[in-house]
């Protein structure tokens, strides 16, 4: 018979195996893990819980505190398939408060687990499952590398078993890119702390997309997976630390280092860097402010080239933030509303540029594009509405005319008296009844007469 193994280290917290599980891999902080359980009371092995009853898998956070001490300290033992005894002591389980009415207080607590499988904590930043990360070895500090760290890292990446890279690659943190390594990585290494390895899985928006990568053999939409070791990183200065001389100077680097990726055509690079540069002008002053400026009116430039005219208003925001009457922001903000059919913004802000330089010949170029643009929208619209007025006025017509000759003949003796004047302003049984049409008849003759 297995003995129990003590995984707490003073006995709070026994394990015994009933069935072995499968592979070298255990679930780690962070996983969403799926079980079976059972849960008895060790003094007379009465049931107060199980999730077979229900045949409802019991599925948790694992390391997150969301469960009893015991669940986290026995489950992240367990391999896949595994079956085992977990033995509780009361300070692993509910302690002296016990959870009425099932469970006493200061009682040692029996569970019998099966593990069925767990997902890879999600560090994708919109919570869709794109990166999952498995420790596979826990790191050795709680600092973690942030943005403009430089990194020093071993990878190793497959798909469907197969390798296609293994290499060592140091770069600053947000310039992976640049040295071929995927945004994935470089995501999941913000939650990294130093000696750690894990294992990650990406969906191909953090991998190499729908182009694939035909250097290494990774076809199109695929998922991969890393095995990333951070063996070490060197953490910036920390800015509450650095004097404004410094963070102007780290500013002014991370700027430079921007705007040669920018015109390198890498964008997501560039603005990357303008983005930390910002972070570090916290200091109003002239050549703050310049240096601010200069940073948004680049990231409008990244923004439009990469077609995102949403981001280059906010960019654009930004740089009249600190210049209101800054002639570029304005009028590339006029071709980014222009772009997203929003003419008539387009058209004020190209209007604000003359006001500031009236002979600037692109506004007044452009300005000229907006009137057209209204023109023909104008002049379809009135189209649009004279078709539709005609269409109107011929149902009104032959559904009065039906209306009519329903008509008894002593009416149609009357009406036959009538002049035209009189006919014209005389609603029929149709008009009164239907009440609309009288107004879409007047306005299409008004309509006729513009």
């Amino acid at each position: 018979m297995e003995e129990y193994i003590d995984l707490s280290g003073d006995g709070g917290v026994q394990k015994r195996i009933l069935q072995e599980g499968t592979g070298e891999e255990t679930p780690s902080k962070g996983c969403s893990v799926s079980l079976h359980y059972t849960g008895t009371l060790d003094a007379d092995g009465k049931k107060f819980d199980s999730s077979r009853d229900r045949n409802e898998p019991f599925q948790f956070d694992l390391g997150t505190g969301g469960v009893i001490k015991a669940f986290d300290i026995g489950v992240a033992s367990m391999k896949l398939g595994e079956r085992c005894i977990l033995k509780c002591a009361p300070k692993y389980a509910y302690g002296s408060s016990g959870s009425p009415p099932n469970i006493p207080p200061n009682a040692t607590l029996n569970f019998e687990l099966e593990i069925l499988g767990w997902k890879g904590a999600d560090l994708s930043p919109k919570s869709d499952g794109g990166i999952q990360r498995f420790i596979l070895r826990s790191g050795t500090s709680r600092k973690h590398p942030k943005s403009g760290d430089l990194v020093k890292i071993h990878l190793v990446g497959r798909h469907e078993g197969r390798v296609f890279e293994e290499r060592d690659v140091e770069f600053c943190m947000d310039e992976g890119k640049e040295f071929g390594v995927v945004a994935g990585v470089e995501v999941a290494l913000e939650s990294f702390s130093k000696t750690e390895m894990s294992r990650l899985v990406l969906k191909p928006a953090y991998a190499f997309g729908a182009e694939g990568n035909t250097e290494l053999g990774v076809p199109a939409n695929a998922t991969v997976e890393y095995t990333v070791t951070l063996n070490d990183f060197e953490v910036l200065a920390n800015r509450s630390m650095m004097t404004q001389e410094e963070m102007t100077a780290q500013a002014k680097l991370l700027r430079e280092k921007a705007t040669k990726y920018l015109k390198e055509d890498k964008h997501e690079l560039a603005l990357k860097l303008y983005n930390s540069a910002l972070s570090y002008l916290t200091e109003q002053s002239s050549e703050a402010d310049a240096m601010k400026l200069a940073i948004y009116l680049n990231k409008i430039l990244c923004h439009q080239k990469m077609n995102s005219h949403d981001e280059a208003k906010l960019a654009c925001a930004g740089a009249l933030n600190v210049d209101s009457k800054n002639v570029k922001a304005l009028y590339r903000r006029g071709m980014s509303n222009l772009a997203l059919e929003d003419i008539d913004k387009a058209l004020q802000d190209f209007s604000a540029v003359l006001e500031i330089e009236p002979e600037n010949k692109a506004a007044l170029n452009q300005v000229t594009i907006c009137k057209h643009k209204i023109k023909a929208y104008n002049d379809q619209q009135k189209k649009v509405f004279a078709n539709m007025f005609t269409k109107f006025a011929q149902s009104d017509s032959k559904k009065a005319q039906e209306e009519q000759s329903r008509q008894p003949d002593v009416m149609k003796q009357k009406f036959g008296e009538w002049g035209d004047d009189e006919r014209e302003h005389e609603p029929t049984r149709f008009e009164q009844e239907n009440p609309d049409v009288i107004m879409l008849n007047d306005l299409h003759k008004q309509f006729r007469n513009m």
